[in-house]
């Protein structure tokens, strides 16, 4: 009898910590997901190397300017011959020479490589803000999964208290019945044995609940400091119209996406590698200045200064480099075929995976809508139980399969309703929806 005071007590205890736990809705939940996420903080950090990519500072279109200066000094011994005979010497003469220069070189024409690059360094980062959607639809998707994980283990909890305080009843009933010669003592020791399991179910399952938020707190960053409870109240979007959601996929689905990049990627690649074909015509110019001064007495000039500008063109025409050109064309044509094959591949896959979602969501709505009317009959079925039972007119082992009956329908109900949602959100993220509606 200990043991049930105990268990008692603490589920007193339980109901009354938990009243005033914080509720996390699904919005407040996916708001926490999109700032605190790791994997979406990373793949919006990827978004923005493949942005600083795409700019003009990398596209090649703008000049190169360097600037050079040096200095050197030289001592020597010199010896030398004039026209009339004499001879000089000059010991340790010293020479110092300066120099600078500012010089500039700029590409005019490469072929409309420059151009294509740059416009492939844009597609490469549309690519990356649709790989990092994809992320967060990923994310998204595994956070409902998680969150109804917690609603439904919150349900099954609440459905196990209340099958102990049933288990409670009948335990202080039997020993009644016991005390005044109306029973066997086996009724009270059955009854003992299930309040026993109940508590066990009801334990386990709370720790499963604890677990389970702890997976919860991680996709979202790890921001609830505190237990929480979760709402087990869904919607269903019931307005959902399967053909129109056939035509958002095959316009939106994010796979379909990537793959329409890729091969814009492709056809890039193969114009990249057909410019060098084309010449290169450069700019290059300088301003330069040059001072150097000389003591030793064979010197004509002790010293000089030179300044001025000069300015060029410059052409480049790699007219034949073994054909490994040509081979990357060629190679570059293929990858874009394949990438067009994968296209209509992903489209035939997808097109089958929206229908199977489409199916499944359709039928766990059903299946939820007939639990949701079997719970009724189990709990119409257990009143009725219940009602003879306290009347002597069923056994105490027809009342605990009523108890089990409800139990189990309670159970199953709750796992329909959280697998209808999920095969709907399913459904939602095939067609590129996931993101746009209100869930």
């Amino acid at each position: 009898m200990n043991f049930r005071k105990y268990i008692a007590f603490g589920l007193v205890f339980f109901g009354i910590y938990a009243s005033a736990q914080q509720v996390l809705t699904t919005e407040n939940a996916v708001k926490l997901a999109l700032e605190h996420n790791y994997g979406i903080k990373i793949a919006n950090s990827s978004v923005d190397v493949a942005e600083n990519n795409s700019g003009i500072l990398n596209s090649g279109y703008l000049p190169t300017l360097t600037g050079n200066a040096g200095a050197s000094i030289d001592q020597q011994n010199t010896e030398g011959e004039l026209a009339n005979g004499d001879t000089r010497i000059a010991n340790g003469a010293e020479t110092r020479r300066y120099n600078a220069s500012i010089n500039l070189n700029y590409t005019l024409f490469d072929g409309l490589g420059r151009l294509y690059n740059y416009k492939r360094l844009k597609e490469e980062y549309q690519l990356s803000e649709l790989e990092a959607r994809e992320t967060i639809e990923t994310t998204i998707l595994q956070l409902f999964s998680i969150y109804y994980s917690v609603a439904q283990l919150s349900e099954n909890s609440s459905a196990l208290e209340e099958t102990i305080t049933i288990s409670k009843d009948r335990l202080t009933r039997a020993g009644y019945q016991f005390d005044y010669g109306q029973s066997t003592k086996l009724e009270v020791l059955n009854a003992e044995v299930d309040i026993n399991n109940d508590s066990i179910n009801l334990i386990n399952a709370k720790q499963q609940l604890r677990n389970t938020k702890r997976d919860l707190n991680m996709v979202l960053g790890n921001q609830i400091a505190q237990d929480f409870d979760v709402s087990t109240e869904i919607s269903f979007i019931l307005q959902l119209n399967k053909e129109e959601l056939l035509e958002k996929t095959k316009a939106n689905n994010i796979t379909l996406l990537q793959a329409e990049k890729n091969i814009a990627i492709s056809q890039l690649d193969i114009k990249t590698n057909k410019a060098q074909f084309l010449p290169t015509v450069g700019l290059v110019g300088s301003y330069g200045w040059n001072e150097s001064s000389n003591n030793s007495p064979l010197a004509f000039l002790l010293q000089n200064t030179n300044t001025g500008v000069s300015a060029g063109l410059n052409l480049s025409w790699n007219l034949f480099d073994g054909g490994s050109t040509l081979t990357r064309i060629k190679n570059a044509q293929i990858n874009l075929e394949i990438q067009e094959l994968q296209k209509q591949q992903l489209a035939t896959d997808v097109e089958r995976n929206f229908n199977n979602a489409w199916d499944d969501y359709q039928n766990r709505l059903t299946i939820y809508q007939v639990q949701e009317e079997n719970i009724k009959t189990a709990q119409n079925n257990f009143e009725r139980t219940q009602e003879k039972f306290k009347l002597g007119q069923v056994t105490s082992i027809e009342f605990r399969q009523a108890q089990l009956n409800l139990l189990n329908a309670e159970l199953s109900r709750n796992q329909a309703k959280y697998d209808a949602k999920l095969a709907e959100l399913t459904v939602l993220q095939l067609s590129g929806e996931l993101l746009n509606v209100e869930l």
